[in-house]
């Protein structure tokens, strides 16, 4: 007669895996399956959280070789100091290639225009799209979660993208059994989310765990800020403050890092991994719904601009 092992009830497995071990594992069998079924993957890194926890798991993915792909950043002109340090920084740290769209660029050449907000976020679909044609990506990696925002929680972790980079709802794919569908026509790409399942609590938990470095913004510290439509805005050469706008010197951090135009910060005095958290378990407002002007345009501004071939 055989014998069954049995754990006792309300005891964890010994083999059980944890939640975090378990969202890592799915993301590093995401990035080892695009690896084998894509000829020229992408990876957005921007240097900001979200884009730095897909590198590092892209590290682990394929550790001790070289992570197989390159990595891509639509910069607007707007961007954090901070935050494209960090990204030099991390690129020449880990020996990676880094390409770089450039609004500004565009706008010089007269193929964009500028907002009359000031915001450059809306922009920056042109050129990824075009970096994504012109350098023939067939799959590019982004680090949009579910619990962000209504439109990027449609998506799946496979999405396919039409020959003018266009997101279709219709054209979504099911993905029973974390099967993933990779199929696409010349001239379409995928765009691929491996930290989809993870929520903003889930992110700062694994970086706390794992001990990855991120830029100091994230934290809080002094800053020059003035308040624009409820939120509390860097003071910058893109167009703000306006002469009603008063600057003020508080105690902030960012919650998610953009465009310095639509990117608000939050008053906190979290300053260690550890009081964020309990900042973020306390918190009712998703990171974009608290702290994205541009995600406030409309219901539907999100998904309007996904359509288009905004990520």
């Amino acid at each position: 007669m055989t014998t069954v092992a049995t754990v006792p009830e309300g005891t964890v497995h010994p083999y059980a895996l944890s939640h975090l071990d378990s969202l890592e594992s799915e993301a590093v069998h995401i990035f080892r399956e695009v690896a084998g079924e894509f000829e020229r993957p992408v990876i957005l890194f921007s240097g900001g959280k979200d884009s730095i926890l897909m590198l590092h798991l892209a590290l682990k993915a394929f550790a001790p070789a070289p992570v197989p792909f390159t990595l891509l950043h639509v910069d607007t002109g707007h961007n954090f100091p901070e935050v494209l340090e960090y990204r030099d920084r991390t690129v020449e740290k880990h020996g990676l290639r880094l390409h770089v769209a450039s609004v500004q660029e565009y706008i010089d050449a007269g193929k964009l225009r500028e907002r009359p907000d000031g915001t450059r976020n809306p922009l920056q679909t042109v050129p990824l799209t075009e970096a994504i044609q012109q350098l023939r990506f067939d799959a590019v990696f982004g680090g949009g979660r579910r619990d962000e925002e209504k439109a990027r929680a449609k998506e799946r972790v496979f999405s396919l993208r039409d020959e003018f980079s266009q997101w279709d709802p219709r054209r979504q794919r099911p993905e029973l059994w974390q099967l993933y569908n990779g199929r696409h026509a010349p001239g379409e790409h995928v765009r691929v989310f491996p930290i989809s399942n993870w929520t903003e609590l889930d992110v700062w938990q694994y970086i706390e765990r794992e001990g990855i470095e991120l830029p100091e913004i994230y934290f809080a510290h002094e800053r020059e800020v003035f308040n624009r439509a409820g939120m509390w805005l860097t003071a910058g050469e893109w167009g703000g403050p306006k002469d009603h706008e008063s600057v003020e010197t508080r105690l902030v951090r960012y919650r998610t890092v953009g465009d310095m135009s639509c990117t608000g910060a939050v008053d906190s005095d979290a300053t260690t991994l550890e009081a964020v958290i309990t900042e973020i378990a306390a918190s009712r407002l998703t990171e974009r719904g608290a702290t994205r002007a541009d995600d406030k345009m409309s219901e539907a501004a999100m998904e309007d601009r996904k359509r288009e071939g905004y990520f």
